[in-house]
């Protein structure tokens, strides 16, 4: 998702492809779902500084608890969090939730995130009308400790030729009971004859550690009415 109209044309006539590098996937073939050499490299940071062990949240926050000054400045850093959602290691959990459409022109897609990775391996997850203004909403819960600097990647393909690269960054969370929600900017779905058809996509979830916390493979429609 997240296909410029203009540049689809001029990409479907020629042969070329426009890919958009910006700053919430799903099955198909072989050659449409392999990363690329590229797309690798996307992902590694060989030149990220040695940091020392991580510590656990709640080992954190119960040090130095009685010193009135350090809880209210680690509250400013990190916010207030509620210990039931912090657990004895430091590693944080992400769980997405669920990813929702929203269009002005019908109701809201809610789209629920499965456990196996796997919306609908027997056809489209979800199909989405020519030249409609949408935006996407991403609901995640983040538990046990920080997360640093979690980003969306989304990658679309349409006759196992890359058309789209998204990469947005979401931010940094603590641990919370309530879910977060992060709205994108809104986009338009392209359109015209050589937009409509089937794409395929992954999107993932990282953080700055490139740790992932979802891969999802998935394919969707264009087409001349919503479905």
């Amino acid at each position: 998702m997240g296909l410029e109209d203009d540049d689809m044309k001029k990409g479907e006539a020629s042969g070329e492809t426009s890919e958009k590098e910006t700053g919430l996937s799903r099955k198909n073939s072989v050659s449409s779902l392999s990363p690329t050499e590229d797309d690798d490299e996307d992902d590694r940071d060989d030149r990220k500084p040695e940091l020392g062990p991580m510590i656990a949240l709640r080992e954190q926050l119960e040090k130095d608890k009685d010193d009135e000054s350090l809880r209210r400045w680690k509250e400013q850093l990190i916010g207030v969090v509620d210990l039931e959602d912090v657990g004895e290691t430091p590693d944080p959990v992400v769980k997405i939730l669920d990813l929702t459409i929203r269009s002005p022109d019908r109701e809201e897609m809610v789209l629920t995130i499965p456990e196996d990775g796997l919306p609908n391996p027997k056809g489209p997850w979800f199909t989405i009308k020519e030249g409609s203004k949408y935006t996407l909403v991403f609901n995640f819960r983040v538990t046990n400790n920080i997360v640093s600097g979690l980003r969306y990647n989304n990658t679309v393909w349409k006759t196992a030729v890359k058309v789209d690269s998204t990469k947005a960054m979401l931010g940094t969370f603590s641990p919370q009971s309530e879910p977060y929600q992060h709205v994108m900017p809104e986009e338009t779905t392209p359109s015209g004859m050589f937009a409509r058809g089937s794409y395929s996509a992954r999107t993932k979830f990282v953080d700055d550690d490139n740790k992932c916390y979802l891969e999802i493979n998935y394919t969707f429609d264009i087409r001349k009415s919503w479905q």
